[in-house]
C-alpha cells in the first residue's frame, strides 16, 4: 500500500506481532511509500520490491528478485495482502513449496472471472477475510472451500488502548469542555469516505433541536480532504464554537477517553475498522454506519445507513438521551473486544498458517 491506511496497518501490525513472538518475519513493500516508512520506523527492516507494477516488461525482473528472496529467506508461509503479486507468488509456490495465504482487506469484492476463481480456489492454500461480507463472497462467488476461508478482523493492543481517566480530564480541559458537555468523537483521517461532513451536519441538526451540551471532536488530520475544507463544513453548519479538530494529537488514547460516544459514520470502506477497534477497546460506546466490518462489531440498533444524515442524527440523539441503552452499548463493545486483542489477532493468523502448511506436504526445493 502507498498510504498507511487500515490495510497497511493490518499487515504491518501482524508482522510486528509475529516478530515480537519470535517468528522470523520478512516484510516486502513499495519503496518510498508511507507504509514502507512505517515498517522501517517499527524496526521491521522491509525489503523494497515493485509488487504493484502493471507493466508486463517488468515482470521477469520482478520474478527473479522474488525468487532470490525466497531462496535466501526460505519462507514456510507467504501472506499476500495485495492482489497484484499473487500470480507470481503462485508460480514460486510450485517451485519452493511454501504455503500461500491471501489476505483480503480491501473493500472491493474480487471479480469472479475464471482465472481469479482458479487462483483462489485451486492455488491459494488459505484465504483470510477481514470481515464476514468478504468471507461470504469468497466462499459463495469465488469457489473457495469454506474450510479455507477464515475471518480475522484484526486486534488492538489492550495494554495501550484502555480508558484513561487522567487523559480524559486533560483533553477535555484543553478544549474547555466541562463535565456537563457530551462529546461525540470521530476518529479518522480527513477523507470524504469518513463522512466528517455528514457528522457535522447531524450534530448541527441536533443543536437546532435543543441539544446545547453537545460537543464534536474530529480526531484526525488532512489527507485527501484538506482541513480548510472541513473547517468550511463546520462554518457552514454553524457549529464552530462546539467543534474541535485535534490534528496529530500526541495522546490518542486521551482523545478517545474524552469522548462520551464515538461514531464511525463512513460512507463506504471500513473493510478493516482500526479506529472502531481502538474506540471500543477504550470502553467508549460506539455507533456507526452499516458499512464493511461494522456489522461484525456492533449490535444492529447501533448502526444506521451510510450517508443518511437524519438517521445518523437520530442515532446520536439516542446515545445522548438514553443512558441505559448507552451503558448497554458500552458493555457490548467491551465484550466484543475481549476476543479482539493483539494476541488474538496473532494466534488466529498462526492457526491459519498451520492449517495452510498442513496442506503443503512437499518440502521447499529452491
Amino acid at each position: 500500500m502507498r498510504w498507511f491506511n487500515a490495510t497497511a496497518w493490518y499487515g504491518i501490525e501482524l508482522a510486528r506481532l509475529l516478530r515480537a513472538s519470535g517468528h522470523e518475519t520478512l516484510v516486502i513493500g513499495l519503496a518510498g511509500t508511507a507504509s514502507f516508512e512505517k515498517a522501517v520506523s517499527l524496526g521491521l527492516d522491509p525489503v523494497p520490491l515493485p509488487l504493484n507494477t502493471g507493466n508486463p516488461l517488468h515482470w521477469p525482473g520482478l520474478y527473479v528478485s522474488m525468487r532470490r528472496l525466497v531462496q535466501a529467506f526460505r519462507p514456510h508461509v507467504v501472506n499476500c495482502h495485495r492482489g497484484e503479486g499473487v500470480p507470481l507468488w503462485a508460480v514460486l509456490r510450485r517451485e519452493a513449496g511454501f504455503a500461500l495465504v491471501r489476505t483480503r482487506g480491501d473493500q472491493r469484492l474480487p471479480k469472479g472471472n475464471l482465472p481469479n476463481r482458479l487462483l483462489h480456489s485451486r492455488v491459494v492454500d488459505a484465504v483470510i477475510a477481514t470481515n464476514s461480507v468478504m468471507a461470504r463472497h469468497m466462499a459463495d462467488n469465488m469457489g473457495v472451500a469454506s474450510d479455507r476461508v477464515h475471518t480475522i478482523i484484526g486486534g488492538v493492543d489492550a495494554d495501550r488502548f484502555r480508558f484513561d481517566p487522567a487523559g480524559r480530564v486533560a483533553v477535555r480541559q484543553g478544549y474547555g469542555w466541562g463535565d456537563d458537555a457530551f462529546v461525540i468523537g470521530l476518529l479518522g483521517r480527513f477523507d470524504r469516505v469518513k463522512a466528517q461532513k455528514e457528522t457535522i451536519e447531524a450534530v448541527a441538526r441536533l443543536r437546532s433541536q435543543g441539544y446545547h451540551n453537545l460537543r464534536l471532536m474530529l480526531a484526525g488530520f488532512e489527507t485527501a480532504t484538506t482541513q480548510a475544507e472541513v473547517e468550511g463544513w463546520i462554518r457552514d453548519a454553524g457549529v464552530g464554537d462546539i467543534t474541535a479538530i485535534t490534528g496529530r494529537h500526541p495522546d490518542v488514547v486521551g482523545c478517545i477517553s474524552a469522548m462520551d460516544a464515538g461514531v464511525v459514520p463512513s460512507l463506504w470502506s471500513e473493510a478493516i475498522a482500526r479506529a472502531a477497534l481502538e474506540i471500543m477497546a477504550c470502553g467508549v460506546p460506539l455507533v456507526s454506519s452499516t458499512v464493511g466490518v461494522m456489522p461484525d462489531l456492533l449490535p444492529g440498533d447501533a448502526m444506521c445507513p451510510p450517508g443518511d444524515v437524519q438517521a445518523l442524527a437520530a442515532l446520536l440523539a439516542r446515545v445522548h438521551d438514553d443512558a441505559s441503552w448507552r451503558e448497554g452499548l458500552r458493555a457490548a463493545c467491551v465484550r466484543r473486544m475481549a476476543s479482539l486483542r493483539s494476541e488474538d489477532f496473532r494466534d488466529a493468523t498462526l492457526r491459519v498458517y498451520n492449517e495452510a502448511l498442513s496442506r503443503r506436504q512437499c518440502p521447499p526445493r529452491v
